[in-house]
């Protein structure tokens, strides 16, 4: 049963909600190929209702030759046909918010896939035709053009241009990527584009999109000079990251959001380390939110979390935004893998093959990140599989990975293909539940995968799984989680405690011994049983206390 259904009628329903992101490619498959599909979903809805979540985020189901994950889109306005049907994707969104569930796409304005009817149309044509000037086309530099225009770095490492070649064979202009080179960047001085990906907004919101994800927001904007990259660029002043005129895009979008009787929001995917420039995204008049990649980076360590913390809370509080707390993505190690390493934090650059790590450790620290996350004020984001407990799969036969990131890094990067293999639904059986053919699965699912499955932690009252349902569940019930009100209170070293309203507390132990807990009238969720009343290492707990009871 779907506890305490959202008000799906309160028009700022995303201050504290709770969104779960689905990878739809390894969600659920309906129809038996081994990919995952919108039907899939749409069968494992009542999953999604009784975890309790208030939105899905989807990460791009557009029609797309899958070189970065779905993110080269080819064409919005069509589902990917490994995906489904636009009438698929339609009754999706209409299904999911008939239980109270609203829906949040994916769209990639940096870039769009080589196969993008634009970017063809641009290579067809000569070197100064308009169809270029969406793009990135530019001249070579050196005799006979054959040096890249700059020395700009890829994200996905590597070089960012590419050099076409014309019809007669020869070497002609290069295009710039800050991906892939199947993911040629836009000019987001052109008009077109803007005209474009405002009608493409006005499309999925039209058809029920309670809002959009966006990806790499701060990449948008490009200084038309091509400068190199200063070793230490003045804020706002580098040549493609973080540029001032990138906020012109978004208080157009903020008022096309506006303009519906339910407002629609923003969501910003924002990696700046400069608290300052990060919150210039938040103004009233441009995003809603953005994620808070600080936390998800900051190692295992009570100091470093309460840290960030303290710096998210404080930044966001200036803006009046909410903060957001996420453990993972489709992109980031598996807090339950992370975790267990002797460095638990995140970096891109410090991604190995045969990283050794502690599941039982990692698994018990992930459970009590789950509360600590799910008890502060602000958002939750939930990525698929992380309430099942999921480790990374790390052992992927390397015939199998289809990361470009591993590509790119010339095999040294293991990629992102772990934290996406395939959903275990049932402990035995086909796929484990995540089809019904015995397809094989798109990235190969371990032995062993079924033990996480969700059938099998369902009733089980101390899985990972009902970790997750109980704390949305009292996310929804307790006022003193839906506020705002947080305090920290006195605690040793090496434990983190604060409190939401005046009777509910959270006390997270990252010591090195058990903990005393302040005094308290119960318990009312913990990551793992309590020891003689006191807390053990890295569990955490909520507790209800007495308004009246001393700091």
């Amino acid at each position: 049963m779907h506890p305490a259904s959202p008000n799906t009628s309160a028009p700022d329903w995303w201050r504290n909600a709770v969104i779960y992101q689905v990878y739809p490619r390894s969600f659920a498959d309906a129809d038996g190929d081994g990919t995952g599909d919108l039907a899939g979903v749409r069968d494992r809805l009542p999953y999604l209702a009784d975890l309790g979540v208030d939105a899905l985020w989807f990460t791009p189901w557009y029609r797309s030759p899958q070189a970065d994950g779905g993110y080269d889109v080819a064409d919005y306005r069509e589902i990917d046909p490994a995906y489904g049907t636009l009438a698929d994707a339609e009754e999706l969104i209409a299904a999911a918010l008939g239980l109270g569930i609203r829906t949040v796409v994916d769209i990639v304005p940096n870039h769009v896939s080589s196969q993008h009817a634009w970017f063809q149309e641009a290579l067809a044509a000569p070197p100064g035709h308009p169809a270029r000037d969406r793009f990135w086309f530019h001249d070579g530099r050196g005799p006979g053009g054959a040096e890249r225009p700059t020395d700009w770095t890829s994200s996905f490492g590597g070089d960012t241009w590419t050099r076409t070649t014309g019809p007669d064979g020869k070497p002609g202009q290069w295009y710039l990527h800050l991906f892939a080179p199947e993911q040629p960047d836009l000019n987001w001085a052109h008009p077109d584009v803007a005209a474009e990906h405002e009608a493409v907004l006005r499309f999925w919101y039209d058809r029920g999109a309670a809002g959009i994800r966006i990806d790499s927001a701060s990449m948008l904007a490009k200084d038309p000079a091509l400068p190199e990259v200063p070793e230490h660029p003045a804020p706002g002043a580098h040549p493609h990251f973080d540029r001032d005129e990138v906020h012109d895009v978004y208080r157009r979008w903020r008022k096309t959001a506006d303009s519906y009787a339910e407002p629609r929001i923003l969501i910003g995917e924002v990696w700046l380390e400069d608290t300052d420039r990060f919150v210039r995204y938040l103004r009233d008049d441009e995003m809603h939110m953005a994620f808070n990649f600080d936390f998800m980076s900051r190692p295992w360590d009570a100091e470093a979390l309460a840290e960030s913390i303290r710096s998210t809370l404080a930044a966001h509080a200036a803006v009046a935004a909410p903060p957001t707390w996420v453990l993972s993505n489709h992109d980031v190690t598996r807090p339950v893998t992370r975790y267990g390493r002797e460095d638990s934090a995140f970096a891109f650059s410090a991604k190995r093959f045969g990283t050794p790590t502690d599941l039982a450790l990692g698994a018990r620290r992930a459970r009590a990140a789950a509360l600590l996350t799910a008890a502060l004020p602000g958002v939750l984001y939930v990525y698929q599989g992380d309430e099942l407990g999921l480790p990374e799969v790390e052992d992927l036969p390397l015939a199998s990975l289809q990361d470009p990131m591993h590509f790119r890094s010339g095999g040294t990067d293991p990629g992102r293909d772990g934290c996406r293999v395939p959903l275990p639904w049932n402990a035995t059986g086909p796929a484990y539940g995540f089809n019904t053919t015995g397809a094989r699965t798109w990235l190969p699912q371990p032995d062993g995968w079924g033990d996480y499955a969700a059938d099998a932690q369902r009733d089980d009252p101390d899985s990972f799984l009902n970790l997750y349902r109980q704390a949305i569940r009292l996310r929804r019930s307790e006022p003193a989680l839906r506020g705002d009100a947080f305090a920290w209170t006195a605690a040793t070293p090496g434990v983190l405690a604060f409190r939401r309203g005046d009777d509910l507390a959270c006390v997270v132990n990252l010591g090195d011994a058990p903990a005393e807990l302040p005094d308290h009238t119960a318990v009312l969720l913990a990551s793992a049983p309590l020891t003689g009343g006191r807390l053990p290492q890295d569990t955490a707990v909520w507790l209800r206390t007495n308004p009246s009871t001393p700091e």
